[in-house]
């Protein structure tokens, strides 16, 4: 495998254009290593590049191959991907669709589900894309194309992924017509089946060719090899789940929690059990791959609801004062502790709501077990990321991580998981090496694994 293009100096300069950092490492291709990283605030309010400038100024100051280094990024800036999510009814294709835009790194502004009669007016809600599900393949088509229709006449004409019946592919090019629209694979091309890719693809697609540049994000003209536009290869939160999908190849079953100022973040890969399907409540399927995003559990514009979740009474002062001030940084042991405590209440709840419940239950088949959520038991690695992790004091994996793993009545969380940090962000990085130069972006993931004694 080894380097496959645009490296002309060896090396690769990985950038995250976060919604509040903007984080870039220099990779060492051959070596699959970080050679420097650079850290600096997202300039939203003026261009985005000023930030990347920033980093791209203190990497070559470390290694002057910084400044002839290949280029690649992902973004969350500027509120990073909004998917709206349209599906036939709510039980199946719509939560198909909502797990398949939550997979491709959107945050899911609204599920609607046109068999209950849902508005579709999205004007409200501001999507970036539309993701159009509905029927399985060679069934009745008229649903998907009623709901096209029903987009339409709301008003909406912005970006589209189609991923439903397959027998309506030409319907609904005479009804979207100028619509920008691109179609993918049913995402339930049977009942009890989901099948994410095809649509995973053509969301990260739709998020290149309309979204990054209708954000106006940088005002440098659109051409060129560092224009931002040129740089970004996807959506942040999709380019880390495939670090993490990379990451399992290595290591077996992981799960990665990603503690941001706003939302926590949950990536998992795991080997489904080929009865849970039956088992579950879910009417859909479970995936081997999964993300969920908890938009109410963070450090800084969501503490609040974090430690009113967690029933942490004591700390509400202190959420109160980080929503107020976004770019608090501690500075005392107070502070790095109720942060510790705001972080480990985030990882705890966002856990939960990812792994599910396992219990016994009775059916006319007698006792079955019954499971919500992806099973975490056997995960062999729990890796930790977000800045009050990767900043913060000795041993805090253990502090803010640890309680997360072992038994916990019918949780099905890690039961004897390695815990580590993500310190380098090296998961982004691999995320966007992948392709490209996979031997390299192995040799990333890879140093996230413990050496065993």
């Amino acid at each position: 495998m080894g380097r496959r293009s645009g490296s002309p100096n060896g090396t690769a300069v990985c950038v995250d254009f976060g919604s509040t950092f903007t984080k870039a490492l220099l990779v060492d291709l051959d070596a699959g290593a970080v050679l420097a990283a650079a850290e600096h605030p997202t300039t939203i309010d003026t261009d985005v590049l000023e930030g990347y400038d920033a980093c791209l100024a203190e990497l070559a100051a470390a290694d002057e191959r910084a400044t002839g280094a290949e280029v690649l990024a992902c973004s969350s800036a500027g509120g990073g991907l909004r998917i709206a999510v349209v599906g036939n009814e709510e039980l199946v294709t719509a939560e198909a669709g909502r797990r398949v835009a939550l997979s491709s790194g959107g945050k899911v502004v609204t599920v609607r589900a046109v068999g209950q009669g849902d508005d579709l007016d999205l004007s409200a809600d501001a999507p970036d894309v539309v993701l159009l599900t509905g029927g399985t393949d060679g069934g009745n088509p008229e649903p998907i194309v009623s709901a096209a229709t029903g987009l339409r006449a709301a008003g909406w004409r912005g970006p589209t992924v189609l991923a439903g019946n397959a027998e309506a592919t030409q319907e609904l090019s005479m009804v979207l017509a100028d619509v920008p629209h691109v179609f993918a694979a049913n995402v339930v091309p049977q009942i009890g089946a989901i099948e994410p890719a095809s649509a995973r693809a053509a969301i990260r697609e739709m998020f290149l060719a309309h979204v990054i540049g209708g954000k106006h994000l940088s005002a440098r003209a659109d051409h060129g090899l560092n224009t931002f536009t040129a740089m970004v290869r996807g959506a942040t939160p999709d380019v880390v789940l495939t670090g993490v999908e990379l990451l399992a190849t290595a290591v077996g079953e992981v799960v990665v929690v990603d503690v941001g100022g706003a939302t926590t973040d949950v990536h998992s890969v795991v080997d489904v059990d080929p009865e849970q399907g039956s088992l579950a409540r879910d009417v859909v399927a479970p995936t081997p791959v999964t993300r969920t995003v908890e938009g109410d559990l963070g450090m800084r514009w969501s503490a609040v609801s974090t430690v009113d979740e967690a029933g942490l009474a004591d700390l509400a002062g202190a959420a109160r004062a980080r929503r107020a001030d976004p770019g608090f940084l501690p500075t005392t042991d107070e502070e790095h502790d109720e942060d510790e405590a705001i972080a480990r209440a985030a990882v705890g709840l966002a856990l939960r709501r990812h792994a599910g419940r396992s219990k016994v239950v009775l059916s006319p088949e007698g006792r079955v077990v019954e499971r919500t959520g992806v099973d975490l038991r056997e995960v062999a690695l729990l890796v930790g990321s977000g800045g009050v992790l990767r900043h913060g004091r000795p041993g805090v994996a253990g502090r803010v991580l640890g309680p997360s793993v072992g038994t916990d009545g019918d949780w099905q969380l890690p039961e004897r998981a390695t815990v580590v940090v993500d310190s380098d962000y090296v998961l982004a990085a691999a995320g966007l090496l992948a392709a490209e130069h996979p031997d390299a972006a192995y040799l990333l993931v890879t140093g996230l694994v413990p050496a065993r004694g």
